[in-house]
């Protein structure tokens, strides 16, 4: 029901409408009637009109100053005007002041009932309109969350545009990408004692609770993270920092991340971290180069932070990704792991085989496994003498074979022997960098301040990996190793000079001289002055 006012200075006018005309009838309810336009502007505030009916020529304000005030402070309140002045000066201003509709005196009451069902229906649709819009905005608000995801997901993995990425993740409150960037993939690994116990856990209320904890420190980074239809949880961080810089803080994070998940939670992730990069248009390289490194819990293990730098060194490309056999197959080529890849090559011909396509169907199924293999082969950086002659023959070799069997052969023979070739330039890259380390220690070993952070910067690996491989090359861990290294330079100046101890404790690292004495003695079984008697005797007899 919407609410009406009459305005007009003669009250036989005002009382004829209000006995004359069934308002209700018409959707209407009368709500006040009064004799000049100010009176009536006055109440409008507190009866709050959805129309008025006004004459135009009344003391005080006349009706279309009335229709001026209306339409510049109640924009949602329609006006018609009674008049007996057909006059075009007046219709002009009056339409210039959107008044509704003209009711001509003297009317009838048929022409005030027509007026009025028509203003009526016009109200009506107009608020069907703003009930729809409302129902759209209500809906585009509980969308927000999907469509913010949708839109993240799409930006990241494919790559949008420089002005949609600014315009939209202002549109959705999401900070701007700063100079540079990189990309981390969080993957639920299982759920922990939950799986061990034999409770069936609420998986979807579990990934929910990790999502949040992950947002909640991401956000605080000033990034921003999303869920993938794969049911992982991919974020970005980004600064005006170096890259180093930037490594370190991401190491932070998801550390942190990692540690509040398997605490609070009860299960663990394995997060890949992908490449720094500078320009926005490579951000799905970061995205690819993540998951690649997400690829290698199969070799490093479960519930581990892995960054593909560590893994595939500083100057590995980005790794291109194909569907199903293609990708899982090359990853196994890059993690090393020869009977699961022996495994994959019978299953895909055994899956060739049950299947109805057609032997050149099959060539060319066959045909996209060895073409990713190749390329994943020459981005990890094996010679091409590994099949001794060019790539390009090796594929036109694919089509000697008669026989699924005998393709079947010779894949297998080309991955073991790329595999193997994989595992030696690996080997090669890693036992440089702990050359390079033990060098970096033996330099080194003399500054007190001498971490494990330290030396990771000087190899650009990342303290976990780092210490895995170290402890795998020299059979000690970081502290082991230089104690150990400390303590043969504090031998040799214990023989061969008469320095005090405290001036040796401080030339090998230590500013304590009575911790440099613990550790000597926990290494050597003897004190330092029981080595130096030692060697003094020796050297006497």
């Amino acid at each position: 029901m919407y609410k009406l006012i009459i305005v007009d200075d003669e009250k036989v006018v005002r009382e004829g409408l209000k006995r004359t005309i069934q308002w209700e009838e018409h959707g209407f309810k009368l709500v006040g009637d009064y004799k000049n336009g100010r009176e009536a502007l006055d109440e409008i505030d507190k009866v709050k009109p959805d129309l008025i009916l006004s004459d135009i020529c009344m003391p005080l304000m006349d009706g279309l100053e009335l229709c001026e005030q209306v339409a510049a402070n109640y924009p949602f309140i329609k006006t018609v005007i009674l008049t007996g002045h057909d006059d075009f000066d007046y219709a002009q201003r009056a339409l210039r002041l959107k008044v509704e509709d003209f009711i001509l005196k003297p009317f009838t009451a048929s022409d005030t009932r027509q007026i009025l069902n028509k203003i009526k229906q016009t109200m009506d649709e107009e608020q069907q309109l703003r009930e729809d819009f409302n129902l759209l905005y209500n809906q585009l608000n509980q969308s927000l969350p999907l469509l913010r995801e949708r839109f993240l997901e799409r930006m990241v993995v494919t790559g949008i545009s420089q002005r949609e990425m600014t315009e939209r993740l202002a549109y959705f409150n999401l900070p701007p990408l700063g100079p540079r960037f990189l990309t981390l993939i969080f993957d639920i690994d299982d759920f922990g004692e939950r799986e061990m116990e034999s409770i069936e856990p609420d998986t979807e209320l579990l990934r929910f609770a990790g999502f949040n904890l992950l947002e909640e420190i991401v956000v605080r980074e000033s990034g921003f993270i999303f869920r993938t239809r794969e049911e992982r949880m991919v974020a970005v961080i980004s600064g005006d920092l170096g890259e180093e810089a930037l490594y370190d803080q991401v190491f932070r994070i998801v550390e942190e991340a990692r540690q509040y998940i398997e605490k609070f939670l009860k299960y663990t992730v394995t997060v890949g971290i992908g490449r720094v990069y500078d320009s926005p248009g490579m951000l799905p390289h970061s995205y690819q180069s993540a998951l690649s490194a997400l690829d290698y819990r199969f070799l490093l293990g479960k519930n581990r932070v892995i960054s593909i730098s560590d893994v595939e060194g500083q100057d590995a490309n980005v790794l291109t990704y194909s569907a199903d056999w293609d990708r899982q197959l090359a990853s196994l080529v890059k993690i090393g792991s020869k009977q699961e890849a022996k495994l994959l090559i019978e299953q895909i011909i055994a899956d060739l085989k049950r299947s109805s396509l057609s032997i050149d169907s099959c060539y060319l199924q066959i045909l996209k496994v060895v073409v990713s293999l190749l390329n994943t082969i020459q981005e990890l950086g094996v010679s091409q003498e590994l099949f001794g002659t060019d790539q390009r023959i090796v594929l036109t070799d694919l089509y000697k074979y008669k026989t699924l069997d005998e393709i079947k052969v010779w894949l297998q023979n080309i991955v073991q022997a790329a595999m193997t070739a994989v595992s030696e330039i690996r080997q090669q890259v890693t036992n440089t960098l702990m050359i390079q380390a033990i060098d970096y220690i033996h330099r080194h070993y003399c500054n007190e301040k001498l971490s494990l952070q330290d030396l990771c910067r000087h190899v650009l690996m990342s303290k976990s990996y780092f210490s895995l491989v170290f402890k795998q090359y020299t059979g000690e861990t970081f502290v082991e190793f230089l104690t150990r290294v400390r303590t043969e330079h504090a031998k040799s100046l214990l023989q061969h000079s008469s320095l005090k101890f405290y001036e040796i404790a401080s030339k090998v690292g230590y500013a304590d001289p009575n911790y440099f004495s613990l550790l000597f003695k926990k290494v050597t079984g003897v004190t330092p002055r029981e080595y130096r008697e030692k060697q003094t005797k020796e050297i006497a007899t």
